[in-house]
C-alpha cells in the first residue's frame, strides 16, 4: 500500500547518511563497514515503516540488519523510529528491491525476510511478486548458502502461489505455518503493523521458512 506523500521525508533521509543507503550499488560486498561489528547480515525487502526490522535489531545485536524500501515516506518513517532508537546494528536503504543483486554481493546475505508483500492477485501480474522465481534467482544469488528465506502473509492466494513457487524452484522448506499467531512460534514472532491490524481482525497468518538447496 503506497503511503500518502510526507514532504519531510526526503530532506529527512537525505540528512541522515549515516543511516540511509540510496545508492546502494556502492556498498555492494562491504555491507559490514556501515555497522560497529561484523556479524550476520539479514535484510528485510519491503520493510514499511520499519516495526519489524527495527525490533528484529533491537532483540538480536548478534546480528546485522538491513531494511529496504522503495516508498520515500515509509523510510522516513522507519528512520524516525532509528534516530530515537540508535541501534548500532540497523541500516536502511532506500531503494528498489528489483535491483538487489546490484546492491548485494554473492554470499554476502545470510537471510532474507519478506513481510506481507504486495500479493498481485492478477494472474498477468504474477512476475511481480516477490516469490516470483525470477526473484528467487536473485536472493540465491546474494543469499549465503546456508542462509535462510522467511515469508508471512494473510494472503491466503499468495501463500498458496508461494509455497509452489519456491518447491517448484527446489527450495528445501524448514517449516511452514497455517495458522502463525496459534503455533508454539507466537511466543518469539516479530509482528509487522499490517501483521497486527490483520491478526486484530481474526485473519490467520502464514508463514514459510525455507533454504536453497546447496550449489555443492
Amino acid at each position: 500500500m503506497r503511503l500518502k506523500n510526507k514532504p519531510w521525508a526526503l530532506p529527512l533521509i537525505q540528512e541522515n547518511p549515516q543511516y540511509v543507503v540510496t545508492e546502494p550499488q556502492k556498498f555492494r560486498g562491504q555491507w559490514q563497514e556501515r555497522f560497529a561489528a561484523r556479524q550476520p547480515l539479514m535484510i528485510e525487502v519491503g520493510m514499511g515503516k520499519g516495526r519489524f526490522i527495527l525490533e528484529m535489531a533491537r532483540q538480536n545485536p548478534d546480528k546485522n540488519f538491513i531494511g529496504l524500501e522503495v516508498q520515500t515516506t515509509a523510510t522516513g518513517i522507519a528512520l524516525k523510529k532509528q534516530l530515537a532508537a540508535n541501534l548500532p546494528n540497523l541500516q536502511f536503504i532506500c531503494g528498489d528491491g528489483n535491483e538487489i543483486t546490484e546492491m548485494f554481493a554473492p554470499g554476502e546475505v545470510a537471510g532474507i525476510y519478506l513481510n506481507f508483500s504486495d500479493p498481485w492477485p492478477k494472474k498477468r501480474h504474477a512476475k511481480r511478486r516477490l516469490t516470483y522465481r525470477t526473484f528467487l534467482a536473485q536472493y540465491q544469488q546474494i543469499i549465503a548458502s546456508d542462509g535462510l528465506l522467511e515469508f508471512k502473509t494473510d494472503n491466503q492466494g499468495l501463500f498458496e502461489y508461494s509455497l509452489a513457487s519456491l518447491n517448484n524452484y527446489g527450495m528445501v522448506f524448514d517449516q511452514v505455518w497455517l495458522d502463525l499467531h496459534h503455533s508454539k512460534e507466537a511466543a518469539d514472532n516479530v509482528m509487522t503493523e499490517y501483521e497486527e491490524k490483520f491478526s486484530q481482525k481474526g485473519q490467520p497468518i502464514y508463514k514459510l521458512a525455507a533454504r536453497f538447496e546447496s550449489k555443492n
